[in-house]
């Protein structure tokens, strides 16, 4: 409850215990086992900074938050606590408070998204359970994405991305080092279990903005924002890294305030236990960082868990304001954190805090707070107050109602896939297989045109060929034919030539012989008479044509 400026938390022997609101920034732990009454507290704080007109996330893991926008229900355990506390003479009212319900699902409220690039590779390494060198491949995959300016949207993106670096694995290695294709492929089929776990839907715009959540109601009282974890919680690697996303969103996103009157927001980290279960040494610093920064912007974060030993103590120390409610010690180690929780509070001499830690009944708690000065109180044993709105539930259909009134509901309602990765390398796939589709092309029509080239420089060389074979054949048969001619006319010659030597061998033979035979007749004659002149004359005939024809021959 809101009361004289401070944010009324509960009783202790008639005191007022308050966490004063410059002082809320300084973040806080309500720890407690199950059923001593946290969720009462957790409430009772909500209302408080709601009627303070600061803002407030909730996650609401049981379903048992939504009560919130409804005002309480009047009964007689309800009016012995209202006069046990005083708070009939305080103004305490029934009432309710404005409440926008988000679901990451959507479903018990308006759609929570981010997208990939938001989530950022350190805390989706985290949702995504990867090994170090996984992680280290997804900072690359980062680091590529914004060298090549290639927007992370969505988990189709992200896939995009991974099958992408895997294509061209050599040539990115050359440049931001080895990536195994192993390593990818592990992230790929971490990615397809992601989404059926629903995450798909998350990762997507429009992306929340973290101003919407700065919103007041009627009367100036600050928006309660209620994230339904019913379903999501059933996942803690996801429940976790996503309250984690959101808190870092407030770190990066508020401008430095530095000290202010009360907080710009107050954001209850319930299940806290979940944050820092199997989690990197670097996301470990990263929160760390965040818890010990965040408060300069006007954010405090008040952790929700069973045991401060949930806790890290490098953040645990942190936390200024403590509301510790009981603690079971059933084995030595629930004896050694009840021991821890006891000594991590300023001694208050009046009691023994562990033997007061165990003894504590529901409602009641252990509480320290930080003074002015910024000192943690003395341990004080306090009655918590009861809560002004419903405690409980709220039927299904009346926390559907609350989200479609929302003024928000229409600007978060309808998912928004813009040109991202997935687009941008789907459509350089598409220009590559048509510039390959092509360049086949090219090259089958290159095949053909040389293939063609080839065949009409065989015909023209077997032309060629065949004209030459034709062009010799005809030369051969001139020359066949020069040849004959010239053997006939060689011939002819001849027989010109043989004729003339026989006409002159006749003309010759019959002057030869005549003269011969004039010779013989003569010499005959004048050796044998008339007798001696035949045979002289034959004679000399014969010599004659015998002479002539050895000229002749």
């Amino acid at each position: 409850m809101f009361y004289d400026g401070k944010i009324w938390i509960g009783e202790s022997d008639g005191e007022k215990i308050c966490i004063l609101p410059q002082m809320a920034n300084r973040h806080g732990l309500i720890a407690g086992a199950t059923g001593t009454g946290k969720t009462i507290t957790l409430k009772v704080l909500a209302e408080s900074f709601s009627d303070a007109g600061v803002p407030v996330f909730l996650a609401d893991v049981k379903g048992d938050l939504a009560g919130m926008c409804r005002p309480g229900t009047d009964s007689e355990d309800m009016q012995e606590r209202i006069r046990r506390f005083g708070l009939d003479k305080c103004g305490f009212t029934y009432q309710s408070y404005p409440t926008t319900f988000w679901d990451i699902f959507g479903r018990g409220g308006i759609p929570l998204r981010t997208t990939i690039s938001e989530m950022g590779p350190l805390l989706l390494s985290k949702l995504l359970e990867l090994n170090e060198t996984q992680s280290d491949i997804m900072t690359i995959l980062f680091k590529i994405a914004d060298d090549e300016g290639l927007l992370l949207t969505d988990t189709k993106d992200l896939k995009a991305m991974l099958q992408y670096m895997s294509d061209n694995n050599a040539e990115f290695a050359a440049q931001y080092g080895n990536m195994s294709k192993q390593s990818i492929g592990a992230i790929m089929r971490g990615v397809v279990a992601l989404e059926a776990q629903g995450a798909e839907a998350f990762f997507t715009e429009p992306g929340l903005a973290i101003s919407d959540w700065f919103q007041t109601g009627l009367g100036g009282k600050g928006m309660i924002n209620v994230l339904d974890c019913r379903e999501l919680v059933n996942s803690s690697v996801m429940y976790s890294t996503f309250l984690l996303w959101m808190l870092s969103e407030l770190f990066t996103t508020l401008p430095e305030v530095g000290d202010l009157d009360r907080p710009r927001m107050i954001f209850f980290f319930d299940e806290a236990h979940l944050l820092f279960k199997d989690i990197s040494k670097a996301l470990r610093d990263k929160i760390e960082q965040v818890v010990k920064l965040i408060r300069s912007k006007g954010v405090g974060v008040y952790f929700i868990t069973q045991s401060p030993k949930d806790i890290p103590d490098s953040v645990l120390a942190q936390l200024g304001n403590k509301i510790q409610h009981a603690l079971r010690a059933y084995t030595p180690s629930d004896e050694r954190a009840v021991k821890a929780a006891a000594d991590s509070f300023r001694t208050n001499p009046a009691f023994n805090t562990k033997e007061a830690l165990t003894a504590l009944g529901t409602g009641e708690a252990l509480i320290s707070v930080l003074d002015e000065e910024g000192i943690p109180t003395m341990v004080k044993i306090c009655r918590i107050l009861p809560p002004q709105s419903k405690m409980g539930q709220i039927p299904e259909e009346e926390r559907v109602q609350e989200a479609l009134m929302s003024n928000l509901y229409l600007k978060y309602k309808d998912p928004v896939d813009p040109e991202s990765a997935y687009e941008i390398l789907e459509r350089l796939n598409l220009q590559q297989a048509e510039a390959a589709a092509q360049a086949k092309r090219a090259a089958e029509e290159e095949k053909n045109r040389l293939k063609e080239e080839a065949r009409l420089q065989r015909e023209q060389q077997a032309e060629e060929q065949r004209k030459e074979r034709e062009r010799l054949k005809e030369e051969q048969r001139l020359l066949r034919e020069e040849q004959k001619e010239t053997e006939r006319l060689e011939r002819e010659a001849a027989k010109e030539e043989a004729r003339k030597k026989q006409a002159m061998k006749t003309v010759a033979s019959t002057a030869i012989g005549t003269v011969g035979r004039e010779i013989g007749n003569t010499i005959g004659k004048t050796v044998g008479g008339t007798f001696g002149k035949r045979l002289g004359g034959n004679l000399g005939a014969s010599l004659g044509r015998s002479i002539l024809g050895t000229f002749l021959k």
